[in-house]
């Protein structure tokens, strides 16, 4: 079977539809609603366009891997004779379960499940699984089409074999592994949140501006990216609920979201998606009205650098 399997059409989940669509598989990108699915598969078909603009595509590989994505609405259909299903819903522990327990109902036996969670515990996602064995996590990257890394991450049940296979996957989608034991924040999102608060910290300190604090990790340490960018370019939504997830999880302070965190999510300044966060972003393509509304129930505007504060509270985030 060559068929793979997206559930979330959001900013993670278009993209890793994108990469397998372009690595061969059959892609069925499934969300709530046709327009959030449609919307999904109109962003990669944007970023395809682009990628042919600028000579890294040629166009029957864009015709190709497009021709390759399938958006639905109905879960139980698309996940019949799937070899592969990866869940890239938003980081709510509830629902991903709910997720997985479809899947498990509705996917082949053989067909391995994995979830995007880039926070969340995958042995608490398999947890009243018949088959926990054949399910782990495959953590991608933001921008997932250029991102090299995946992390592999085996839950307590989950068996060699998926592993294996999770391994076999992201070698075919191009990626290279790092494999991790099931741990609050694996490797990558403990150590990147962690840099990226205390530079939101820093901000809300009057330390250095937005610009130099990135500058400096740029320069000083060969960052590629600095880390107020960074979370800009991963969403600040999903950097506020990784945060809540790792202080509620390891209960330390360094963890805990900064006001300034909580008052741009608030806002509906989440970074690239919506055209601006900590910077502004007028080259952007913000997110069509029907996801935000969807995702992100609060939206307002306000200057960067102002000082924290302002209203603060639940969302519905977007992975990424």
């Amino acid at each position: 079977m060559t068929d793979l399997l997206v559930v979330g059409a959001g900013t993670m989940g278009r993209g890793i539809a994108q990469v397998a669509a372009a690595a061969g598989y059959t892609v069925h990108l499934v969300d709530a609603t046709a327009e959030l699915a449609d919307a999904g598969r109109a962003r990669i078909a944007a970023g395809l366009h682009d990628g042919v603009h600028r000579g890294k595509l040629s166009e029957s590989d864009r015709a190709a891997t497009l021709a390759r994505i399938h958006p639905s609405v109905d879960l139980a259909a698309a996940a019949a004779g799937i070899a592969v299903a990866i869940e890239a819903v938003p980081e709510r522990l509830e629902l991903k379960r709910e997720v997985f327990a479809h899947l498990e109902r509705d996917a082949p036996a053989s067909a391995l499940l994995a979830s995007n969670t880039s926070s969340l515990s995958i042995t608490e996602l398999q947890r009243g699984l018949r088959s926990p064995e054949r399910v782990l996590g495959l953590h991608f990257f933001n921008p997932v089409p250029v991102s090299p890394l995946v992390e592999v991450v085996r839950g307590a049940d989950t068996g060699e074999h998926a592993i294996a296979r999770g391994l076999e996957l992201v070698a075919r989608l191009s990626k290279q592994a790092v494999v991790v034991k099931d741990s609050p924040g694996f490797a990558t999102s403990r150590l990147g949140v962690l840099l990226g608060l205390e530079a939101m910290r820093m901000v809300e300190e009057g330390v250095a501006s937005v610009a130099d604090i990135d500058r400096a990790m740029e320069l000083g340490y060969r960052h590629p990216m600095g880390p107020l960018r960074l979370s800009d370019l991963v969403g600040l939504d999903v950097r506020l609920d990784i945060a809540r997830e790792l202080y509620r999880k390891l209960g330390r302070e360094q963890f805990r979201p900064p006001a300034i965190l909580e008052r741009l999510v608030a806002e509906g300044r989440l970074g690239r998606k919506t055209g601006a966060g900590f910077y502004d972003w007028p080259d952007a393509v913000p997110e069509p009205a029907a996801v935000l509304e969807a995702r992100t129930p609060r939206r307002g505007g306000r200057a960067l650098d102002a000082p924290p504060g302002g209203p603060s509270g639940p969302f519905s985030p977007e992975p990424a």
